[in-house]
């Protein structure tokens, strides 16, 4: 292994250890002790964990792993935590502890901005370690090569923010929730209000500083075949291979002034027809104009008896609000938008907008450093990809199932596709829903902390029957899911690859061989591993051994 990790230091001993921290008879178990009698070896003198290193009995353990579970369904998880959890500040210390749980049979979950939607960054059902990277976070814009080197625990949020100190006239295609992490959108691919103009966040990745099971730290073109690591952690899932540390990201332009609007429309306000005809021109309309859509309960009277649909589509465009009516009364006449409607902003102003849906829209854009200015609840949610318009009697049979519901209680959340999405294969990164989707559709339930069991349980099984209704119109063969709204309810582990297939290929179709191929030959013996990260099968990386010499025989007889 490159020795790395012995290159900064002073050395820290291992009574400090005992005085600072625990006392050693504290711990759970026999593997918990060697892992941390291994993090103070003398071997890695000068590096010094016990500021970043906490316990179940450190008085900041809880607070620390509250502190960025996003989905508040699994806050209350205590038999499912990490027996520790470290907040690195440079990479060496990443290096050891991947080291140390490796050699001591701990595994490791490795969080960003925590917005996993079944919590596999940060819950286990075996004995783990958290590396939270909420510390790495550091950004570096490039102006004048329109580039910028970001660690994976800032957030979107974060990002948008320091492209904006140095510039106006770029951005970064990234999503619409602020607190979102940088490593954690990008390694499902990420998508966002620029999705039509510029493609995938994933898309405009390129360079990474990524460490392998082995624990050492290559780029793009410092190790032979980290080419095929390079391809797999930009959509398929970061964590089922190692951990990106650092990610380079290609920056886009953007002009100085965009448009929002955000306009409700209900039943009565022919709601049904405006969303039919949405389905066929918002994948095919200009790519400068982005057209979301929220569709969920509300109540037409105070006490909430009188509910009906709302529809509510939002969006950005990048220019002028004139040169947007224009567009729209051509494309889209029957949304009825006008002047009024409609406002002018700063790019970076635009990404505080969207996470405020709408309104207001008179914030400092500082809020976006805030990690907890946003609203935090528990959910389930589960997502498909639709290739033909929804017709008006099949949308009808969703408003009815909404209605069941008490107002605001489930939201369906529908990105439109087309434009820069219809030029790239299925192939070009392990996400493969590219052309021929009209749109993707996230099915979500959310409650509060004090809503009882037999009402939650109530809403998942809403939920399923609203997946199940689905079925009839949205991607078959597989039915498709986004890899970064993951559903443990697609299937859970795999003791074969049909058995993994089932999940896999709904998330990642053709591709997901490929990623099964790449993760056995770099991670051999599965280090990094979830419920639902890419699986190691020897056969299939025997086949591919096999296939690799004979291409350098045939090669070999070629040249000769």
């Amino acid at each position: 292994m490159k020795r790395a990790i012995s290159s900064s230091l002073l050395s820290v001993t291992f009574l400090l250890l005992l005085i600072n921290l625990w006392p050693l008879g504290s711990l759970a178990n026999k593997t918990d002790e060697d892992f941390l009698k291994c993090l103070y070896s003398p071997y890695y003198e000068g590096i010094n964990l016990s500021e970043i290193l906490y316990t179940p009995n450190n008085s900041s353990y809880t607070s620390l792993l509250q502190s960025s579970v996003q989905n508040l369904r699994f806050a209350a998880l205590t038999s499912q935590q990490p027996s520790f959890i470290v907040t690195p500040i440079i990479y060496s210390q990443v290096q050891i502890v991947v080291l140390c749980a490796k050699n001591h049979k701990l595994e490791v979950r490795v969080r960003g901005g925590g917005h996993d939607f079944e919590g596999l960054s940060y819950v286990s059902d075996q004995p783990f370690v958290l590396i939270d990277l909420a510390n790495l976070r550091n950004i570096t814009v490039d102006v004048a090569n329109g580039t910028a080197w970001v660690q994976s625990g800032a957030n979107l949020g974060e990002l948008n923010y320091r492209i904006a100190e140095k510039t106006s006239e770029f951005a970064f295609p990234g999503g619409l929730w602020p607190t979102v992490g940088v490593g954690g959108f990008l390694s499902g691919g990420g998508y966002g209000s620029l999705t039509r103009k510029y493609g995938l966040g994933a898309d405009s990745v390129i360079d990474y500083r990524f460490l392998n099971y082995e624990s050492n730290v290559f780029d793009r073109v410092s190790v032979v075949g980290s080419e095929d690591i390079f391809w797999a952690v930009r959509g398929g899932t970061a964590s089922s291979f190692g951990i990106v540390l650092e990610w380079q990201i290609q920056l886009v332009r953007v002009p100085k002034i965009v448009t929002v609007f955000a306009l409700q429309r209900t039943l009565a306000q022919n709601a049904t027809r405006i969303f039919h005809r949405w389905q066929y021109v918002a994948p095919n309309m200009h790519r400068d104009l982005y057209i979301k859509v929220k569709i969920t309960s509300v109540k037409l009277t105070a006490d909430g008896e009188e509910k009906t649909i709302q529809v509510s589509f939002e969006s950005l465009f990048l220019g002028p609000i004139k040169r947007l009516l224009d567009i729209m009364e051509k494309s889209f006449p029957e949304l009825n938008l006008v002047e009024e409607d409609c406002t002018e902003m700063s790019w970076v102003k635009s990404t505080l907008w969207f996470a405020n849906a709408g309104f207001p829209h008179g914030e400092s854009h500082e809020l976006l450093l805030n990690r907890n200015a946003f609203p935090k609840f528990p959910f389930k949610a589960k997502s498909d990809f639709v290739q033909e318009p929804l017709s008006e009697e099949a949308l009808n049979g969703i408003w009815k199932l909404l209605s069941e519901l008490d107002a605001g209680e489930a939201l369906l959340e529908i990105t439109p596709y087309g434009g820069k999405m219809d030029e790239f294969s299925e192939s070009a990164l392990p996400f493969p829903h590219r052309a021929g989707n009209l749109y993707m559709m996230l099915e979500g339930v959310k409650w509060n902390e004090q809503t009882p069991l037999e009402k939650q349980d109530k809403l998942l099984k809403w939920l399923e029957r609203l997946h199940m209704y689905l079925t009839p119109f949205v991607s078959k063969n597989p039915r498709a899911s986004y890899v970064n709204y993951n559903d443990l309810d697609l299937g859970v582990g795999s003791k074969t690859y049909e058995e993994a297939s089932l999940w896999g290929n709904m998330y990642f179709k053709n591709n997901f061989k490929r990623l099964v191929q790449v993760k056995t030959e770099h991670d051999p013996n599965n280090f990094f591993r979830h419920h639902q990260s890419i699986p190691v099968f020897r056969g299939m990386y025997s086949q591919r051994i096999d296939d690799h010499l004979s291409q350098l025989h045939l090669s070999h007889e070629t040249n000769w």
